[in-house]
């Protein structure tokens, strides 16, 4: 892990870590950084796909939920209507599909982000506290297939940061 005391230092050194060919890199900041998440090369997430069949499937749950108690289950004739009265769903399905999207985001979140995750490696550091202050910090993961220890610590030091960590668990 290597520290670096601006934004501007870290993204650079997160575009010449991605073009040095390290995959598993993590960056760690005490404010959002739009161009690093282009320079660590994250990967769009499935998020928004899931959130989309989660919101589709509860408005279908929804309204076959209607349509079996007011036409199968227990079909009241009102006012002479045909009991499939698809306008009087609206309100249900629309409010079944935003529950379905909602828990399917806060699951999915959960799920992706692989939570809860109560202790990271990067805990161990001893100045990565400063992380949510003022210092910014690149991390290789030893998952990444072209890591070696000697020489991804030797390419850390290259970057130009403050100080480089080996983080153990």
């Amino acid at each position: 892990m290597a520290e670096f005391g601006t934004a501007t230092e870290l993204v650079s050194a997160a575009n010449r870590t991605r073009e040095a060919g390290y995959v598993d890199v993590d960056a760690y900041s005490p404010i959002p950084i739009e161009e690093l998440h282009h320079a660590i090369g994250f990967k769009a997430t499935k998020l928004p796909l899931l959130v989309l069949i989660g919101g589709l499937t509860g408005g279908t749950l929804g309204f076959l939920l209607e349509y079996w108690v007011s036409a199968i289950a227990y079909p009241l004739n009102v006012g002479g209507k045909p009991f499939l009265s698809w306008p009087m769903f609206i309100p249900v399905t629309f409010e079944c599909s935003i529950l379905g999207a909602a828990l399917t985001a806060v699951v999915g979140m959960f799920a992706l982000n692989k939570l809860p995750q109560p202790y990271h490696p990067v805990f161990n550091a001893p100045r990565f506290a400063m992380a949510s202050r003022n210092r910014f910090f690149l991390c290789i993961e030893a998952t990444d297939a072209k890591f070696d220890l000697s020489s991804t610590r030797a390419f850390l030091e290259t970057l130009g940061g403050r100080e480089v960590t080996t983080v153990a668990e």
